[in-house]
């Protein structure tokens, strides 16, 4: 067994070391810590050890450029705020090798802002500025941009968006170099949509990271039943729009269009989409539907369920479950309602394909739909774990346990002092709450926090001064 000196020493290696050659890239929807119940997820919740980058949505535009705080009183500690933003960076001080990006715009954002401010200098210029200062301000490790999406949604006449994208991610990128930002955007999919919107290989010219959102490829405003994300094309799929609408179509068409392999990320749902079906006898994809199916009791939106709440409903329902041999997906339904959704299996699926593909790895939409709390009868986080499990071999990207992480950088090893007694662990120091000792077998090591954080007793690790009661 490791002295605790010896694993001090293999961690910090780990922290310097270069980040890992895959990414796993999580978005947490911040709104989620309204959900009800068991659903409610908060800072709190996240496990920093199972994504390699946690990325915070959103931040809204305003037409001037200006950067718009869409929930200040949950994003900032100002006036009483809860401070939501300063809690979720202070989870890099558990993993040093996470990395934080602030994601501007979604799907509710629209496009008409992202449009008019892109096809004008002086507000591209403010925009630039402002996302510096709020990353500087806020200690995020970068920006990831959600313009869904360029040319299409409340398009504008005169504006070429797909032109101005370009102009609009180059000036953002030579904003951000000079601090080493990453910069990373969420782009559409198939070819149909991607085609519109971007030219391929100028826009990876300026991204660190492409993530692709290879989901909602189908739903309620289809025909018939279909599955949210299906890995390859399915019988039904015969016309040449339809035969676009699958993982392996997307992806190969991002790769043949000129995008890097290593900088595009396969991103994947943690929720299914849900239908009513015509009629229940009806009830293979393909079958006939009237619309939008169940909602989850925590997402509460009706054609939706988070993974999180479907396991939970197959535990007190008797719901029959199918495979989708040839798209490589689970379906599921109940009378007249009809479900397709993932699973680990699937999940593990499009994560060797990523592998296979040598893509750079899986981005997450999102984590407060995995199964966070172990409800359903295993482990916390089954979904993404099984991602980490086929990336890196283990069911995180570090390998390491939270439990075992070092709070700060040990300054010197010194004798068995009062601080200790018959005590193991951790000690903050009765004078200086930025300094605490680790106790063991009668041995004392010291430990400094960086300057302007205080050793937290509820978290073992060193956390900012207005956080911590000193």
């Amino acid at each position: 067994m490791w002295s605790y000196i010896a694993l001090l020493f293999a961690l910090t290696a780990v922290a310097e070391a270069t980040e890992p050659a895959k990414h796993v890239v999580c978005y947490q929807g911040t709104w989620s810590v309204y959900r009800p119940k068991e659903g409610k997820f908060g800072v709190e919740d996240i496990d920093p050890f199972l994504c390699t980058h946690l990325v915070y949505a959103f931040l809204g535009i305003q037409e001037s450029g200006d950067l718009r705080v869409i929930d200040p009183y949950l994003d900032l500690e100002d006036n009483g705020g809860l401070g939501n933003i300063q809690k979720f960076n202070a989870l890099k001080l558990k993993n040093p090798t996470l990395k934080t990006l602030l994601a501007v715009g979604g799907w509710n954002e629209g496009s008409k802002r992202f449009s008019i401010v892109a096809n004008d200098p002086e507000k591209r210029s403010r925009f630039v500025e402002q996302v510096v200062q709020f990353l500087q301000r806020h200690g995020f490790d970068g920006l990831d941009l959600d313009w869904e999406y360029p040319g299409q949604r409340h398009n504008l006449t005169g504006n070429n968006d797909r032109e101005n994208y370009i102009t609009f991610l180059k000036e953002l990128r030579a904003g951000l170099n000079p601090f080493g930002y990453i910069l990373s955007a969420a782009v559409g999919s198939a070819e149909f949509s991607a085609s519109i919107s971007y030219d391929i290989p100028t826009i990876s010219q300026y991204l660190d990271i492409i993530n692709v959102m290879a989901y909602d490829l189908h739903g309620p405003w289809d025909e018939s039943v279909a599955i949210n994300a299906p890995l390859y094309a399915g019988a039904n799929d015969t016309t040449e729009r339809a035969q676009q609408l699958n993982v392996d179509a997307v992806i190969r068409y991002w790769l043949d269009a000129g995008a890097p392999p290593e900088k595009l990320l396969l991103g994947v749902p943690f929720y299914g989409r849900t239908f009513t079906l015509a009629s229940a006898e009806g009830h293979m994809p393909g079958a006939d539907h009237i619309g939008r199916g169940i909602a989850g009791p925590y997402s509460r939106e009706p054609g939706v369920l988070g993974y999180n709440e479907l396991c939970e409903l197959f535990q007190r329902e008797q719901w029959t479950t199918g495979w989708e041999a040839v798209q490589q997906v689970p379906f599921a339904y109940k009378d007249r309602q009809w479900l397709g959704y993932e699973n680990t299996n699937s999940l593990v699926l499009k994560a060797q394909y990523a592998m296979e593909h040598k893509l750079g790895g899986i981005m997450i939409w999102s984590l407060e739909s995995d199964d966070f709390h172990g409800s359903c009868g295993g482990e916390s986080y089954p979904l993404l774990r099984n991602i980490n499990r086929v990336l890196f071999g283990r069911d995180n990207p570090t390998g390491l346990a939270a439990e075992v992480q070092p709070a700060a950088t040990p300054r010197s090893r010194v004798g068995v002092e009062d601080y200790c007694h018959d005590t193991d662990g951790y000690v903050r120091d009765s004078h200086n709450c930025s300094k605490f000792y680790y106790c063991s077998a009668g041995s004392t090591f010291q430990f400094a926090c960086p300057t302007g954080l205080s050793f937290d007793y509820n978290t073992n690790s060193c956390n900012y001064v207005d956080l911590v009661k000193c």
